[in-house]
């Protein structure tokens, strides 16, 4: 297992867990952009358990459970490409490089987990 395999996945981790909390918190701007895209308020605590599940699933992947660990990033890649068609459907341009950046770091951990 890289170095990298691991701090790219540890990376995607963090921030996904990071995300999962403000959304179950209804921080502000979760609250502002989801209204922005379209996304009901209702929908948070669903669209926060599949991203925590995709932490997990990395974790896991990291842990020795690499088909785990692949099903999770990719999971993550899927949840983040619609994340980001959500923002160009609503032409919501001004935030798209934070869904962005999460897709990267998922496709990153997605690539590196098949590689190792």
């Amino acid at each position: 297992m890289s170095t990298t395999y691991i701090a790219v996945t540890l990376i995607t981790v963090a921030i996904n867990a990071a995300i999962v909390v403000a959304d179950l918190a209804k921080a502000r701007f979760v609250l502002a952009n989801s209204a922005e895209v379209g996304v009901p308020r209702s929908m948070l605590p669903l669209l926060a358990a599949l991203k925590g599940a995709g932490a997990a699933g990395l974790v896991l992947g990291l842990l020795g459970l690499h088909v785990i660990g692949i099903a999770a990033a990719a999971g993550l890649v899927a949840f983040f490409v619609i994340a980001v068609a959500a923002h160009v459907r609503a032409r919501v341009f001004y935030n798209i490089a934070f869904p962005g950046a999460y897709l990267a770091l998922a496709a990153a951990s997605l690539t590196l987990a098949i590689a190792n």
